[in-house]
């Protein structure tokens, strides 16, 4: 129940056209609660926005290429979770105290943006991309409708056509997507929407089996979509590869062929240009051959390996991808334009993902609507709110110009060339293969092991030293580099070059470092 505390008090005016309101002083209650004036204290928040961002700035920004700090303040759990006082209290806490838990959030967070960070496919910092991340957080939009995100609606579309033309698609469709393991998950079900498209409603009773093809080597969302899309993680079928990671078409004909042969309805193929592990690019061309003779939906995961694209030296490991119908690209990985930001790109432009995905929800997606109604383009996602991350590649895009970002992919590479001809001259360091792309995949030998014969005891003592080097690493803070075993290969580094901020004399310290954290096992 509302009351007003103070007399109602007459507006100026004629005396004849009077009328009763209340007084800007009066006082509304309405449950108890008083509903005058807004309860936020603007001018402290504003305050600690500014002294926040100047945090920021010099603890985190201009540290980021400082190769002296820590690239990690290792703790183990139990003991960061008391150093962080992660308890939430019934009543707020001063800014002062605000300010020191961001101090010691960024202290014990891993500085990704550091020069000896390598230990994901992201890696760095790009000012640009920043930029537009702190606006987007500060402008808080969603990109669903024109008429709240007009801005940001317009960005994504021009920049999805520009990714279409490096794709080499006259036109096409896309949208961006929350990691591009979503962007394989939307392609999946698009593709079975078009084998299929009564699935939409009618469901999956009264379906075949239906059976999807990919690497061996693929990334682990390939399976993850088929679960959580109802196809059945038994029902992809892994193609083999060959010694360095590509797919084998003869293989994935095969495959297929017994698909039909047991009465089983092939839908997709999902190639992969740039596996996570060795940096593989499968043979494009002769798979979307396999595809077009078998009506079967080529989709390629270049999640990690599209930014190759921007590059007209390199963009030759991506031959034959305009043939492919759906597409995956990470700007956020080797373009740096900041996690997350991921596309999926579809070469058909009748409307394909607004009919998979549109459930045209009226208080949204009004079709009376004052303009082009075209341009709310919400309903081709899964989503409800989306985040403007094609911002952030636009903004990067648009400072460093298409040159820029080609300058960063060969840079990249070259240092790649570096390390690896480094490696060969090195005592106790072997490549695993020749890279094609910026996956350098080796082994250290500690002393110890390097009069060994490589019989069963060499490999099962090796398969010790990535791990113990790693913890090393982590406790020293002086780098982070990832390791793992990979089909049938004991443990071993997988150095990834990324960052513009990264140079030799890098590279020279993280064989230098491993040596010197090894030396002794």
């Amino acid at each position: 129940m509302s009351s007003y505390s103070d007399r109602a008090c007459p507006v100026d005016g004629d005396n004849d056209q009077q009328e009763m309101v209340p007084s800007k002083k009066s006082t509304v209650l309405v449950d108890g609660i008083v509903l005058n004036g807004p309860t936020t204290d603007a001018k402290a928040g504003e305050k600690f926005v500014e002294e926040a961002c100047r945090l920021i700035m010099e603890e985190v920004v201009l540290k980021a290429t400082d190769v002296n700090e820590k690239v990690c303040e290792w703790r183990p759990p139990e003991q960061l979770k008391e150093l962080l006082d992660l308890e939430m209290r019934d009543t707020g806490e001063p800014p002062h105290r605000l300010l020191e838990l961001c101090r010691d959030v960024i202290h014990y967070s891993v500085k990704t943006n550091h020069p000896r960070f390598f230990n994901q496919l992201y890696a760095g910092l790009d000012y640009y991309s920043l930029v537009a991340r702190f606006m987007t957080e500060a402008l808080n939009p969603s990109v669903y409708t024109y008429e709240v995100s007009p801005v940001f609606l317009l960005v994504e579309e021009a920049v999805l056509k520009k990714m279409i033309e490096f794709i080499g698609w006259k036109e096409g469709d896309g949208i961006f997507n929350p990691g591009g393991s979503v962007s394989n998950m939307y392609a999946m079900n698009l593709a079975r929407y078009k084998y299929c498209p009564d699935i939409k409603e009618k469901g999956l009773s009264g379906l075949p089996r239906l059976i999807l093809f990919t690497s061996a080597e693929c990334h682990y969302s390939m399976k993850k979509a088929a679960s959580f899309l109802g196809i059945g993680t038994e029902n992809v079928c892994f193609v083999e590869t060959d010694g360095r990671g590509k797919m084998i078409p003869e293989e994935l004909e095969k495959q297929v062929w017994q698909a039909r042969k047991e009465g089983a309805a092939p839908f997709l193929v999902c190639a992969t240009s740039g596996t996570t592990v060795l940096g593989a690019f499968d043979p494009l061309d002769e798979i979307a051959d396999i595809c077009e003779r078998h009506g079967l939906w080529l989709h390629v995961d270049a999640s990690w390996g599209g930014s190759a694209l921007m590059s007209r030296k390199h963009r030759k490991l991506l031959h034959g991808i305009h043939r492919a119908d759906s597409v995956a690209w990470n700007p956020h990985k080797m373009l740096m334009a900041g996690i997350q930001c991921c596309a999926l790109l579809v070469k058909d432009k009748s409307d394909l993902l607004k009919k998979c995905y549109s459930a045209k929800a009226s208080y949204l997606f009004q079709q009376d609507k004052f303009y082009d109604v075209s341009y709310d383009t919400g309903d081709k996602s899964i989503q409800c709110s989306r985040r403007p991350d094609a911002f952030k590649f636009w903004m990067t895009w648009k400072a460093l110009g298409t040159l820029g970002l080609e300058e960063r992919v060969n840079r990249a590479l070259a240092l790649s060339r570096y390390l690896v001809d480094e490696i060969k001259k090195r005592e106790g360091f072997k490549l695993l293969m020749e890279p094609e792309y910026a996956n350098i995949c080796f082994w250290y030998i500690p002393p110890s092991l390097r009069e060994m014969e490589e019989g069963p005891e060499f490999w099962a003592k090796l398969n010790l030293v990535a791990p113990a080097i790693k913890e090393r690493m982590m406790k020293k803070g002086s780098l982070m580099l990832g390791y793992q075993p990979h089909r049938g290969k004991v443990n071993f580094f997988r150095q990834v070059v990324i960052s513009p901020q990264v140079s030799r004399e890098d590279m020279d310290f993280l064989l230098d470092e491993i040596d010197l954290l090894g030396r002794d096992m």
